[in-house]
């Protein structure tokens, strides 16, 4: 006796499954200038590494015989593959089912996202595009109940902020859930001009007497300047070029170490204007940017991508700094100073930052207490 069958059956899914919303939402996607959810998984990753998992979860018709004759997937992929040959997940919207809408998914594999990203304890990377969709009318007549406030999955989130780099790239128009966990990671991004974040969209906001563009109620632009995230790119290649260049600073999880590479920069090399650059007098300020200019001033990779933002958070201790498009920086190595570790946070009041400046290395160094 032979499972041919079953697992022919399993292929036909899957081949289905890659036709995402169907050609006409394909086509409209791209006519928009975005990229479909596999061509953004395709880009970010190393060629060849993606393995998905429950590439077949959807709604299937049959034909009269009880063939399968078509395959409504569900709009969200995840799954493990590499970036510069480290193990990430990621996870992404399809946003040519249903608009990305997060009622239109099987809940169960965006928690299944997070938890694995967790307990594998590799980075997690998010492509948002799409509405929330807890709170929706549709959603409300097929299951009879909403999951908003209560989000499934959300522990898992917050868990993976202690553990795990989190990348949320917001690629298109993000309403909700989607909004909240753009918010929800460390290094946050929106493309300029394709993407938008917003509670709710223009026409709730049209329902209550007052008509806005998605640009003009969240654009890139605002959220940039608001801190709602932490930057913006000009495409989406970008985005990804900067999220490899993001992960490239970090170990894939505080239990490890992060990654070293090669400097090309001269350990004999000196900065004159260093004997001045500190007042003498301690109530006089100086710009403490110009030092983070100079320390990546030399090439530290073979990458050519802008330098990094991302927020501080108390469980990361070991960055590395250098200049960054906003006001934040990437943590200097405590231990580098020789500073000792922050004693742990015994609750979430007391997860304040303090800032100290080291006297062995002129480096700004922030660090939890």
């Amino acid at each position: 006796m032979s499972w041919e069958r079953e697992l022919e059956e399993l292929r036909q899914r899957q081949a289905l499954a890659q036709h995402m919303g169907g050609a006409e939402k394909v086509a409209r996607q791209r006519a928009a200038g975005r990229l479909t959810v596999r061509e953004r998984i395709a880009a970010l990753l190393d060629a060849g590494t993606f393995h998905e998992i429950g590439s077949i979860t959807g709604v299937t018709t049959q034909d009269e015989a009880g063939a399968i004759a078509g395959l409504m997937p569900t709009n969200f992929v995840f799954g493990r593959g590499c970036i510069d040959s480290r193990r990430v997940v990621v996870a992404g919207d399809d946003f040519t089912v249903r608009g990305g809408a997060s009622d239109a998914s099987i809940i169960e594999k965006q928690v299944a996202a997070e938890q694995m990203a967790n307990e594998l304890r590799m980075p997690i990377v998010r492509l948002i595009e799409g509405s929330g969709g807890g709170g929706s009318v549709k959603s409300l007549e097929a299951l009879g109940y909403t999951y908003v406030p209560y989000l499934p999955g959300w522990e898992h989130m917050v868990r993976n902020l202690a553990t795990v780099p989190v990348v949320s790239l917001g690629l298109g128009p993000i309403a909700g859930f989607g909004a909240a966990k753009v918010a929800q990671s460390h290094y946050s991004l929106l493309v300029r001009g394709l993407a938008q974040m917003f509670v709710a969209g223009p026409p709730v906001v049209a329902a209550v007497g007052q008509k806005v563009s998605k640009e003009e109620l969240g654009s890139s632009r605002i959220h940039a300047s608001n801190g709602a995230i932490d930057d913006e790119v000009a495409s989406e290649q970008e985005a990804f070029e900067r999220t490899r260049r993001f992960l490239s600073y970090l170990p894939s999880s505080v239990h490890e170490l992060p990654p070293r590479a090669p400097s090309t920069d001269d350990p004999a090399r000196r900065e004159e204007f260093l004997l001045s650059a500190v007042p003498r007098d301690r109530r006089e300020v100086y710009r403490m940017r110009r030092f983070s200019k100079l320390s990546s001033t030399p090439a530290r990779s073979s990458r050519s991508a802008p330098a990094m933002v991302v927020r501080s958070s108390p469980v990361w201790r070991g960055w590395t700094a250098g200049p960054l498009p906003s006001s934040r920086a990437i943590r200097s190595s405590s231990a580098a100073c020789g500073l000792p570790p922050a004693p742990p946070s015994s609750s979430a009041s007391s997860r304040l930052r303090r800032r100290s400046t080291c006297r062995s290395c002129t480096s700004s160094t922030t660090r939890a207490s």
